[in-house]
């Protein structure tokens, strides 16, 4: 018998169809954009987490020539969370991502392995965290959990 799964997802129009902290989140995940370490895909990634306490943390992709020891902006900012705020929900995590000196892009979501590592912190802290994947332009898709980007996920309660 075959099965269909949906995801659920909210489709905002633009950057003004955001609130005010989404707004400030949008920004930051930009302006952390240009600080990204893209030498050799060119594609720069920006990140922005708001936790429960009201602190912003902001990360970028940072590659390497040995590909796989690069670090995509979502666990660099993830994993400096929990490392730095380990006992501090997650609330938002708003990610934008297109080439280097692109004008137009599409809304970029988090890679299989960023959606993995996001999964553990959602489980973790035993609270869902809304995830925003947004264009240069202001179109952005907002989930209101990572198991909404990964179906049948794996965590520790398999183990």
């Amino acid at each position: 018998m075959e099965k269909q799964h949906t995801i659920n997802f909210e489709a905002i129009e633009s950057y003004d169809h955001l609130d005010a902290m989404e707004k400030t989140l949008f920004d930051k995940a930009m302006a952390i954009r240009d600080l990204a370490y893209a030498p050799y895909s060119n594609f720069t990634v920006g990140c922005a987490i708001l936790l429960e306490n009201g602190e912003i943390i902001t990360g970028s992709n940072q590659e390497n020539a040995a590909y796989p020891s690069g670090l995509c902006a979502e666990r660099t900012t993830i994993f400096y969370t929990g490392a730095n705020f380990p006992d501090v929900k997650i609330k938002k995590l708003f990610v934008i991502g297109a080439p280097r000196n692109a004008t137009a892009s599409v809304p970029i979501p988090p890679c299989g392995a960023c959606r993995q590592s996001i999964l553990e912190y959602e489980a973790k802290q035993k609270d869902e965290i809304e995830i925003y994947f947004a264009s240069l332009g202001g179109e952005i898709f907002k989930t209101r959990s990572i198991r909404e980007l990964l179906p049948f996920s794996f965590d520790a309660s398999y183990l």
